[in-house]
């Protein structure tokens, strides 16, 4: 079966040049995920922001059972590099109203997962829509085991990663929403 790579994107946004490009020059896998949400840029870069408080995926599998927040925590949107998102990542980049860029920290993430640099890009597709497309370079070693590892990685990846980015299009579009 076909590993997930790609998912929501368009040629486009494969062709283009990310953040995470600079992080990591060598990855041995690179995918892919985008969704259009119905509010600005900065309303969807804000929500973006929360990362710093939950992941907004799987809270079961990814934040201990606690429900990520549905509304926004005051402070979230202050970024600074080195500062932990969803516990195993750090920034490592950052562009108001533009991307988030992060890296896998080490620790048990890095031993679990392997290394990670992905960019949360947001651009304005239309007036009062924004595309959200992350772009994730996945790092290790060659090999059968790595490789297997990677396949199983890119299945849950997707599931996660969708789970997310279809969460913060929820809350972004209730957010546009009250205050239009």
């Amino acid at each position: 079966m076909r590993v997930p790579t790609h998912w929501g994107v368009h040629p486009v946004e494969i062709d283009r040049d990310y953040p995470c490009d600079e992080v990591m020059s060598t990855p041995r896998a690179v995918w892919y995920r985008g969704v259009d949400i119905k509010a600005d840029p900065s309303v969807v870069y804000r929500w973006l922001c929360q990362m710093r408080v939950a992941p907004y995926s799987y809270d079961l599998l990814d934040n201990l059972g606690r429900r990520s927040p549905r509304t926004l925590t005051p402070g979230a949107e202050e970024l600074a590099v080195g500062q932990h998102i969803m516990t195993i990542f750090e920034l490592v980049s950052f562009e108001p109203d533009r991307h988030l860029t992060i890296r896998m920290r080490p620790g048990r993430g890095y031993q679990l997962f392997g290394d990670f640099a992905l960019t949360y890009d947001v651009r304005e597709a239309s007036p009062g829509t924004t595309r959200l497309v992350a772009k994730l370079l996945v790092g290790g070693s060659a090999g059968p085991l790595h490789e297997a590892r990677r396949r199983a990685l890119a299945w849950g990846d997707l599931l996660m990663m969708r789970k997310q980015l279809l969460t913060f299009r929820t809350l972004a579009e209730r957010s546009a929403a009250a205050v239009g």
